[in-house]
């Protein structure tokens, strides 16, 4: 074949048959996790963002106007450091290709090489030998190539190539892959999606599985008659297209757009994207709402609901009215106990993090809108999810929310500990809570899940491994030995007073004692507090403060 031009229904294919192939090759991207532990995900995240891209956006002949909604599916659907680069890949590949009815050889260029870019920018420390590099270099060692005479398949088919040329050589940009004898799986997910995309233009027709979808809530009208009160109002969504008629207000603000939505409802949700605006709130006056959005715009789509007739058991929680907050926090956690240990704690918001901590950007925003406070704190508790909580943050709109970068549930836990709720003063509060998470040590126990070697530190599968701060320090076949050596390693252990053990999920109760005794005989000044943390993953999380 020798496609010129390529428009959005073609664009739709090609995104479904990368998402195709992403899916065959999943379970051997996540494989390619570095460390030795059983939270390889990669894969996965890539995959459900896409995923998410690919059922938010409806099929239009329009190039940029399937990829508007693509790119914004993806955005709001981002899991893990991954997803994140990806959905802004596709960002910088909308933002190119917006005005685009049909997409030519050198407008593909053009976005190939703004989507890196875009990526590039959205990580603070950007590493090499990653999916930064592949995406960068993919385009740049070829862009001199393309000329008028190019295909389309042409253009991808050297992209891929080329691609697969720097892949080859992440081990040699990164020296924890070398170590590891992998390459970066980032990098392979994002190949496997190019790949897809290319194999559909050569004719190779995949189709993706169908992801998992919730069966819908069957309406009981008999929730609501004649004699109900009408307390919880109606759930309200719509999209707002901005005018530029004389008869519209031409200065719209996001900002002061939410303030005045605050005065009608709750719940509130708001994302501005160019000269579009979602909106989600929960209202008794919709007439109110309906005429403050009119005064800019008209309405793309409209859902109006009553939720007194929808409510259930789940419904009623995320719609519960809260008590105003100086500041509220926002917590992703995994596990029951650490569930309750949040909660207990003070955090207004816990968010299932799942077994591998797979939180969306979507799932923040909802829990934003959840919480009635004039600041927000967000402590994501995993490296692999701050960057899915920012991008939520920016999409979100409002001000007054700060990631507290967390890396760990220990980290997270301390920092709640030095929160002081009954101040008034929210920065206080927050250089206090991010002073807790940056003077705690944690250290995570669990089972090697495959062969390991980097610097001194080696490991086989199945051995008892310790992590300090996220590296490897000790390898041993007794778990209990394992934390205690670890503890060990800790440089100014003799100057720490707390130790926080969350105990993990199927753990028995009696090796929780043993640990204890392993613990306070080795360290005696160390003030021990065991709690039934019921987290996947890692057997023992231990803080240090």
């Amino acid at each position: 074949m020798s496609t010129k031009r390529i428009n959005g229904f073609q664009l739709e294919q090609m995104a479904k048959n990368g998402l195709a192939l992403l899916q065959t090759r999943e379970t051997e991207i996540n494989r390619l996790n570095v460390f030795p532990v059983s939270d390889g995900d990669t894969g996965t995240n890539m995959r459900l963002t896409l995923e998410n891209g690919l059922r938010y956006a409806k099929t239009a002949i329009h190039a940029g106007e399937f990829l508007k909604q693509l790119s914004e599916g993806m955005l709001l659907g981002a899991r893990g450091n991954s997803g994140v680069i990806l959905s802004q890949f596709f960002k910088g590949f909308y933002l190119e290709l917006a005005r685009c009815s049909v997409v030519g050889v050198g407008e593909l260029r053009n976005a190939l090489i703004r989507g890196y870019r875009v990526a590039y920018r959205a990580v603070v420390n950007p590493v090499e030998g990653t999916i930064l590099s592949v995406t960068r270099e993919g385009i740049e060692h070829i862009r001199g190539q393309i000329v008028r005479t190019t295909t389309i398949e042409q253009l991808m088919a050297m992209y891929v190539a080329e691609m697969k040329k720097t892949l080859s050589l992440t081990p040699e940009m990164l020296p924890v892959l070398k170590e590891a004898g992998v390459v970066d799986s980032g990098a392979m997910g994002f190949i496997a999606i190019a790949e897809g995309m290319l194999k559909y233009l050569y004719g190779e027709i995949m189709l993706p599985q169908e992801a998992e979808r919730q069966a819908p809530k069957q309406v009981n009208f008999d929730l609501f008659n004649e004699n109900s009160a009408f307390i919880d109002g109606y759930c309200m969504e719509f999209i707002l297209q901005l005018m530029k008629d004389q008869k519209y207000n031409p200065h719209f603000r996001i900002s002061g757009f939410i303030e005045d939505l605050k005065l009608y409802g709750n719940s509130i949700v708001a994302v501005q994207d160019g000269t579009r605006v979602k909106v989600h709130i929960h209202t008794l006056i919709p007439a109110k709402v309906i005429t403050l959005a009119q005064e800019f715009g008209e309405f793309l789509t409209f859902k109006l609901e009553n939720m007194q007739v929808q409510h259930n058991e789940h419904d009623r929680e995320l719609t519960v009215t809260k008590k105003h907050k100086k500041l509220a926090v926002v917590a992703v956690v995994n596990g029951e106990g650490m569930k309750k240990v949040f909660a207990d704690n003070g955090c207004d918001v816990v968010i299932d993090g799942g077994s591998t901590m797979n939180t969306s950007s979507q799932e923040f925003i909802d829990a934003f809108a959840q919480i009635d406070a004039d600041a927000i704190a967000v402590l994501p508790n995993n490296p692999n999810i701050i960057l899915a909580a920012e991008q939520a943050v920016s999409l979100y709109g409002a001000e007054k929310i700060t990631v507290l970068p967390s890396r760990s549930i220990a980290e997270g836990y301390f920092a709640m500990a030095m929160d002081i709720q009954y101040s008034d003063d929210v920065e206080y509060r927050l250089r206090e809570m991010r002073e807790g998470l940056e003077n705690t040590v944690t250290l995570c126990e669990t089972t090697a899940s495959r062969d390991y070697a980097y610097h001194e530190i080696s490991c086989k599968k199945g051995e008892e491994i310790l992590l300090v701060n996220n590296k490897i320090v000790c390898v041993n076949s007794d778990p209990i030995q394992a934390v205690t050596d670890g503890l060990g390693t800790v440089e100014d252990i003799d100057d720490r007073d707390t130790c926080i053990v969350f105990r993990g999920e199927g753990i028995p109760e009696e090796d929780e004692e043993l640990l204890r005794d392993a613990i306070e005989e080795r360290f005696p000044l160390l003030e021990v507090e065991f709690v039934d943390g019921g987290q996947s993953v890692y057997h023992w999380v231990i803080g240090l403060a």
